[in-house]
């Protein structure tokens, strides 16, 4: 502890879920006669849903304010040094410092630390091509990214949209361009959206999208962004074709926002994210944490280091690493890798491995698909729902699910999201009691069916 102070100094790097969820939480355990705290946010917001910023965007979220949950004014009001718009731009791990810029006014500053989070999230992927930082060419990560993106959609008079990569992101954009009156096309170069599912899933999705009126062109790799004579995006080029755009979207994902860290040479993962052990601290650094999509986490389906950058994770990696902060003690043990989105009325899921990762890791599986529906077949607006799952070989045990379907559907992979982590097999899944009534599902829920079917193939090549 620097000593030259009376109190120790909590600096945090980041000012949305993970950061200021350790911050929070550490004043709840310590107050400002024990601990100062000082968060730096290089953008206008804190504490806000990145997840909502799409539905925001298509108009189902009408305030953008409702997607912050909690303002500067109030992380200040407890007693937070919140400083916006400044970024930090250097890490002295020695001198247990760092530097920050005001973004207005230029002006740079060291801060010492006590202890340090790091909390820089990720950054969207933009491809290494001509005309890929044009103007019009949008990622979509922030709530600045999103105002940014409202802005270029208020000032464009064409109405022609292209969407480059079809994951999450990707499309819940195109949903969202749709409901906004756009032309929109989807060029993805996988086989079919949403590569966090098998392409047999993949394609239900696909169906889906072009059911909207979206164009999906899969199996195609963009080349160049074409600009035209007011340097703005007027088209999106790939090896054979051509798609005029006014207004350009990247949805090809993510990486982690690590190049402070980098240099400052903290330990990195294989997907660039910092590796922590399960208090959250940084390995090798025992005043420094890091949370959030800047870090890598324990999968405990593969037992491998995964990035997989959502929210959840986000608030409790810093409920963990506040917690630790401020004198008491918490674990974050691993993730089973679940999502859900929806494109329209379509619901999708996924939790565990797909058939891909299993391969990866040297796991044999039996793998089944059932069609079933959201409710029994009799009660009104019942409607249909596929779902696939992923046993290990011999022993039976749960490796993943996928559920494609509308109404009810999405949220069934909580299920298997419980038996993954609790090691279940597919027999034990079986015998499961869950709820029952016509409204909700039928006799036999769809994910027990799925199970019922992955546990007799199980059996059956024993």
């Amino acid at each position: 502890m620097n000593m030259s102070r009376a109190r120790e100094r909590l600096v945090v790097i980041g000012g949305d879920a993970a950061g200021m969820s350790a911050a929070s939480q550490a004043r709840r355990l310590k107050g400002p006669g024990e601990l100062e705290i000082v968060a730096f946010e290089r953008g206008h917001f804190t504490s806000y849903s990145a997840c909502g910023i799409p539905y925001w965007v298509g108009g189902d979220v009408t305030d953008r304010d409702r997607l912050i949950a909690r303002t500067p004014e109030e992380h200040r009001a407890r007693d937070i040094d919140l400083r916006l718009r400044t970024e930090v731009t250097e890490l002295d791990l020695d001198g247990q410092r760092v530097r920050a810029r005001d973004a207005d006014t230029g002006e740079e500053s060291w801060t010492p630390y006590d202890r340090l989070v790091i909390a820089t999230g990720a950054q969207p992927i933009r491809p290494d091509m001509p005309g890929a930082d044009a103007p019009g060419v949008h990622g979509v990560q922030t709530l600045d990214d999103g105002q940014a993106l409202l802005d270029t959609l208020e000032r464009t008079r064409g109405r022609r949209a292209v969407v480059v990569g079809a994951g999450y992101i990707g499309v819940e954009m195109a949903e969202a361009l749709i409901n906004r009156g756009y032309e929109v096309t989807v060029v993805n170069r996988g086989s079919e959206p949403m590569s966090t599912l098998d392409p047999d899933m993949g394609r239900l999705v696909h169906e889906a999208m072009e059911g909207l009126g979206i164009t999906m062109v899969n199996d195609a790799e963009v080349t160049k962004i074409l600009t035209g004579g007011d340097g703005r995006v007027r088209a999106v080029v790939t090896e054979d074709r051509e798609f005029p755009a006014d207004v350009v979207v990247l949805g090809i994902g993510v990486r982690p926002e690590t190049a402070l860290a980098k240099a400052a040479g903290l330990p990195l993962g294989p997907h660039g994210g910092l590796l922590t052990d399960r208090s959250m601290r940084v390995r090798g650094h025992e005043d420094i944490w890091a949370g959030g999509d800047c870090v890598e986490v324990l999968d405990l389906v593969s037992g491998q280091d995964r990035h997989i950058p959502l929210g959840t994770h986000a608030n409790k990696h810093g409920q963990v690493i506040g917690t630790n902060i401020g004198g008491g003690y918490a674990t974050f043990p691993g993730v089973v890798g679940t999502a859900v989105s929806k494109v329209c009325d379509l619901e999708i899921a996924r939790t565990g491995l797909r058939e891909k990762d299993a391969h990866r890791v040297g796991l044999r599986f039996e793998s089944v698909t059932i069609e079933s529906t959201s409710r029994a077949g009799y009660y009104p607006n019942a409607s249909p729902m596929t779902v696939k799952m992923l046993a290990e070989h011999r022993t039976g045990r749960l490796l993943g699910v996928q559920i494609v379907g509308r109404e009810g559907a999405g949220k069934r992979v909580d299920i298997a999201a419980v038996a993954l982590t609790a090691g279940m097999t597919a027999e034990q899944m079986t015998t499961l009691d869950l709820g029952y009534a016509p409204p909700f599902s039928p006799v036999w829920d769809p994910v027990l069916v799925a199970a019922r079917k992955a546990a007799a193939k199980v059996r059956g090549t024993s």
